[in-house]
């Protein structure tokens, strides 16, 4: 290994050392701590606004409009089962409708060929 390899390791090695000691430093860190800490609390109370003014505007949530579609598509779903439904029905009275037509043919014929004989 040369000189130089070996100056680019030792800068590497160092370099590894200083960044494990920062982030040790800022992980024990308390005021780090404590600006997550703020953070995650403004971010809840910057939710909690946003909620409050959308329900004062009387305006939907994005988890109204999800549960809204969701409600939406099964209806939707449902409709077109009834649809089927529906259609298969209408085909069963077709049905019956040409065989009550078609029993009513054959008596008028049976019964013009009685009076005929």
């Amino acid at each position: 290994m040369s000189v130089e390899d070996q100056d680019q390791e030792g800068l590497r090695a160092r370099s590894e050392q200083a960044i494990a000691e920062l982030a040790q430093a800022l992980l024990d860190s308390q005021v780090l701590e404590n600006a997550v800490a703020a953070a995650f609390g403004a971010r809840e109370k910057a939710l909690e606004a946003q909620q409050a003014a959308m329900a004062a505007l009387n305006l939907p949530s994005a988890g109204d409009v999800e549960r809204l579609e969701r409600r939406i598509r099964s209806l939707s779903q449902r409709l077109e089962e009834a649809e089927d439904e529906l259609d298969r029905v209408s085909r069963d009275v077709g049905r019956v409708r040409r065989e009550i037509a078609a029993e009513k043919r054959g008596e008028r014929a049976s019964s013009s060929s009685d009076t005929d004989a």
